[in-house]
């Protein structure tokens, strides 16, 4: 089993040094073929996201591994919180939460791999309490956003209350019993200022979102702040060719009408009347000038700062996994 394979330019660059393992899907798949997957071929309909291609078999094939992989890395923890307590002579605060941060753009199928991951982490009785926290509950209300003029910037880190995100985080790490956080519609495409989701004493939290792994602002003055990513024990990023996202995001908006745009509360009913073309037209100039611009100058820089890279085929399925060396 090779240690690395393709580079992102496609050329052979095995005897390169680099801090990543890579493993093509077979080599991954293996890693997980003793190990039955907890999931019901029900379940992981229910999962299933917009255009996603998720199966028994990616489930099974990709997800299984991951959540050994990231169970192991949870005990490990755990372990190590024991030690330092025994090295410090002293009984410290119970461990705080393990927290996987998840990153990648618009319509890669985040939200599914976090609803997967989920699902799979709480099935191992180690660790059966899992919380799944979107980042979109942190984007300024619309008419705050209209009113700083970012409105056709949603999604870009500027739009994101990075100060309340960054408390929550924070609260999660400092071992709060019950943290809060807001919540967002995508019917209506904003914030729901009376809801509120209760996170209580988990034992992983997973924080999915656009810009988890931003790195920390540098201050007018020269100072950096912290960054959300500097309190992640664990952190994945769904990759693949811009493209392939591109025609996803088309793909689903086209879906959309015919779903959830039908809505009369939808935000984005005046689509519905389009007719095909320019339906086709319409979500295209959107991605052009709002998704691809921030997933090229804010989302796809973050992708080295991931502990592992997910990489996705035309066709939605994971076709290798790149993992950070320890």
């Amino acid at each position: 089993m090779s240690s690395h394979g393709r580079g992102h330019h496609g050329h052979d660059d095995a005897r390169e040094a680099t801090p990543y393992i890579e493993l093509d899907r077979a080599a991954w798949a293996a890693l997980a073929a003793e190990t039955e997957s907890p999931l019901s071929a029900g379940e992981v309909r229910s999962l299933r996201g917009l255009g996603d291609s998720l199966d028994l078999d990616e489930v099974r094939e990709v997800y299984l591994p991951l959540s050994r992989l990231l169970s192991m890395y949870v005990e490990s923890a755990g372990r190590l919180h024991r030690e330092q307590e025994h090295f410090l002579h002293q009984r410290t605060p119970p461990r705080t939460p393990f927290v996987i941060g998840l990153a990648g753009s618009v319509a890669v199928g985040k939200s599914t791999t976090a609803r997967v991951l989920q699902q799979m982490l709480a099935h191992w009785p180690q660790h059966p309490n899992v919380a799944l926290v979107t980042t979109d509950g942190f984007l300024y209300p619309n008419a705050e956003l209209e009113q700083r003029g970012l409105l056709q910037r949603k999604g870009f880190p500027e739009s994101y209350d990075r100060r309340a995100l960054l408390k929550f985080v924070v609260d999660i790490k400092s071992g709060k019993d019950e943290v809060e956080a807001p919540t967002y519609s995508h019917l209506v495409y904003d914030v729901v200022p009376e809801e509120r989701v209760v996170v209580n004493r988990p034992d992983i939290v997973i924080i999915e979102g656009l810009n988890v792994l931003q790195p920390a602002r540098t201050h007018e003055d020269g100072r950096t702040g912290l960054a959300v990513s500097d309190f992640f024990d664990f952190s994945v990023y769904v990759d693949a060719d811009t493209r392939h996202i591109r025609q996803w995001y088309v793909d689903r908006f086209l879906r959309l009408r015919e779903t959830a745009f039908r809505d009369p509360g939808s935000y984005f009913a005046k689509y519905v009347d389009l007719e095909h073309g320019a339906a086709i037209t319409e979500a295209e100039r959107i991605w052009d000038t709002i998704n691809g611009p921030n997933l090229t100058d804010n989302v796809s820089p973050t992708r080295s700062r991931a502990t592992l890279v997910l990489r996705k085929d035309r066709d939605h399925s994971v076709r290798y996994v790149r993992l950070r060396k320890l």
